[in-house]
């Protein structure tokens, strides 16, 4: 895939501008709950650009592997940029080109609200995990209980429309516990677990964490605004989002998440 290709530079943007700042706090409680350790053979299913696979390859040391499944070419070009020693796989969650049983882990971080079939995709996790293993998935808290999105979800339905804070709201669809449960349950996991972590995002400003989403985000989601309007919310957002700035000028706000785990029989 060409350097300049448009995917390829929207995952770039996702990765410089979104990865540290949300979802690499996320590794070790996705990575400790799957109980990843030396010598396991590891799945991480929506990878992509690859924090968590990133994360997971030093524990299971030179004897385990890591391999890394998404469905966008331009997140797997990035990723192998990134750690061109780990597996990167092009596929989807519903259909996984893995055979029965074939790993100890299978970890999905915030991919399982995107899935056209989230019971499906679950079920697959299931058949690939080895017996004894265990499969973990985050999903953040619903836009209700997260602070900051509301509002940029709210300015962005003002200023670009529907389709633009419809792609923004997207992340946070599964955030009642009880509906995430019972995509579990339906895919034949009654007994999954959900427990409820608080986080914390950090952007080094209120201009990073909306351009992440205009720029980095929504052309991953298939929307691309005009410069000129870029321009003009990004101006808004100051004010808009102004109670989350820190005395040192960082935007800090709260960043919950559900963590669903299960053991394979």
């Amino acid at each position: 895939m060409a350097a300049s290709d448009p995917a390829v530079e929207a995952a770039r943007a996702y990765e410089e501008l979104h990865v540290g700042a949300l979802f690499r706090q996320w590794t070790r409680p996705v990575l400790d709950a799957a109980r990843v350790g030396e010598g396991h053979e590891v799945l991480d299913v929506a990878c992509g650009t690859g924090v968590l696979a990133r994360e997971a390859r030093p524990r299971v040391g030179p004897r385990g592997t890591v391999t890394g499944l998404d469905l966008g070419a331009g997140m797997l070009a990035v990723a192998a940029e990134l750690d061109p020693d780990i597996r990167w796989v092009e596929g989807a969650a519903g259909d996984l080109p893995f055979a029965d049983d074939t790993f100890d882990a299978v970890v999905c971080q915030f991919g399982l609200m995107f899935f056209p079939d989230r019971v499906g995709a679950v079920r697959e996790m299931l058949r690939v995990a080895r017996p004894g293993g265990r499969v973990v998935l985050a999903v953040w808290e619903s836009l209700e209980r997260s602070q900051a999105y509301p509002e940029a979800v709210d300015l962005l339905l003002r200023r670009a429309g529907p389709v633009a804070a419809d792609a923004l709201r997207a992340p946070f669809v599964l955030g009642d516990p009880d509906e995430l449960l019972g995509v579990f349950a339906e895919a034949g996991a009654p007994d999954a677990q959900v427990e409820t972590l608080s986080g914390t995002a950090r952007f080094p400003s209120i201009r990073s964490m909306v351009e992440a989403d205009l720029r980095g985000w929504l052309p991953v989601m298939g929307v691309d605004l005009e410069e000129d309007l870029v321009r003009s919310i990004l101006a808004e957002a100051e004010t808009v989002l102004g109670r989350y700035v820190t005395g040192d000028g960082e935007m800090v706000f709260d960043a919950p998440a559900h963590l669903v785990s299960l053991d394979v029989g």
